[in-house]
């Protein structure tokens, strides 16, 4: 039996029916695995989700009724594997049919999904071809075509179905570093690779002179334009992109977040690359820093639903309800207010949320501006290289996955500037 298919299809059933997310669980769902193996499991397990729409459709026409999680998962992953990946399709349900039927749960459903398999995979590839894009989950879409409308939604839910390539922020010359990895320089000035492989082994890596970033999360630091020596805050710090950057550019940074865990990982990054910056484990409400008041600039990268991560976090419309939304932006409503008490007087805040709801983007802008007197947009700090001026509103700049749908799109990122 195929050790790494059976553990994926275990992870897959985690996210589905339990509610998980990938990366609190891929590490002790796949602790047997090899290096090779772990990366394996977990590409099988994104391209399931990803597809898992479209695999539904093809699949309805054979299942009177749906059989167990782990049975219909299994289905979800082998049509993706022979129809996605060209997979040979005898091998594929041979395989997949020993998992179910090894499996406790669904040991019993083998015969069925080996029946199912077999007529699925007698459809020409151009079926598969023909269902409709995957379609996000009805507590997503609804908001997002109230937002934007129908096209716009459909264009980014085709950005979803694809893997993404992966975005490198470099500290200097960016051109000679895209020659170097094969990729190109995008017009905002990250450098994209479409097949990177292993990134700790690429050149650059170990000596610090890029770090992963897609080129969304690469523009607040961008518009907040930090200066050598001011006083800079990056509230809710972790992964630490954003810190690397604040302090690449020689500003004198404190980096903020509630997890140790992670800002250890920010500790490790930052040591990588040579920079340097104080690093505080502490809640961005509560926390008591030296010198509040007196930051030149913040830097609030919100805690937010991450629907703009989607494409290359297929888990999280499996792993959410919606029905955390209120409590998020009622959680960010006071961190804005609570950065800016932090600023010194003519500072200025960057908010920005990896979001694609306006909910955590333009609203909270609006709310913030009724809330605090003299407060004000600085549209023009958004005006950055590679940026469409239809992309700016008077709340801030929007970004959206469908946005250079030529160079393999972006993630969807909601960033201001405020200036008291």
């Amino acid at each position: 039996m195929d050790r790494t298919r059976a553990l994926a299809l275990r992870l897959l059933c985690d996210i589905t029916e339990e509610g998980r997310l990938l990366p609190e669980m891929a590490g002790r769902r796949l602790a047997p695995l090899k290096p090779a193996e772990k990366a394996r499991a977990q590409r099988l397990v994104l391209q399931t989700l990803r597809w898992r729409d479209r695999s539904d459709r093809m699949l309805g026409p054979y299942l009177r009724m749906k059989p167990r999680a782990e049975a219909m998962n299994a289905l979800r992953m082998a049509l993706a594997e022979i129809f996605v990946d060209g997979a040979a399709p005898h091998g594929v349900v041979d395989e997949t049919v020993g998992i179910v039927r090894a499996g406790q749960e669904a040991g019993a459903q083998a015969g069925l999904v080996n029946a199912v398999l077999r007529r699925a995979v007698k459809q020409p590839q151009s079926g598969w071809d023909k269902l409709p894009v995957p379609r996000l989950p009805k507590w997503l879409r609804k908001p997002l075509l109230a937002d934007y409308g129908k096209a716009a939604v459909a264009e980014m839910e085709a950005c979803f179905a694809n893997v993404p390539p992966l975005d490198l922020t470099v500290r200097d010359d960016a051109a000679g570093w895209a020659d170097r990895l094969d990729g190109e320089v995008l017009p905002t000035g990250s450098v994209r690779l479409r097949k990177p492989g292993q990134v700790s082994a690429l050149p650059g890596f170990a000596e610090g002179a890029w770090w992963v970033q897609d080129a969304a999360a690469a523009l607040p630091v961008r518009a907040l334009a930090p200066q050598a020596g001011e006083k800079v805050l990056d509230l809710c710090a972790a992964p630490g992109g954003k810190t690397l950057q604040l302090a690449a550019a020689g500003a004198a940074v404190t980096a903020l977040d509630i997890s140790e865990t992670r800002m250890a990982r920010v500790q490790e990054n930052l040591a990588r690359c040579g920079l340097s910056a104080e690093v505080v484990v502490g809640d961005a409400l509560s926390a008591e820093l030296p010198g509040d008041g007196q930051f030149d600039a913040i830097l609030l990268d919100a805690p937010c639903s991450a629907t703009g991560t989607i494409r290359r976090h297929p888990d999280l419309p499996m792993a959410k309800t919606g029905e955390e939304f209120p409590e998020l932006f009622r959680l960010q409503e006071r961190m804005i207010d609570r950065a800016l008490t932090r600023l010194a007087p003519g500072g200025r805040l960057v908010f920005c949320t990896c979001s694609l709801l306006i909910d955590e983007g333009e609203e909270q802008v609006r709310d913030a501006l009724g809330r605090h007197e003299g407060l004000r947009v600085d549209t023009e700090a958004l005006s950055l290289p590679g940026i469409a001026p239809e992309w700016i509103g008077p709340e801030g700049l929007r970004l959206r996955p469908d946005y250079w749908p030529e160079l393999g799109g972006m993630d969807g990122f909601f960033i201001t500037v405020l200036r008291r």
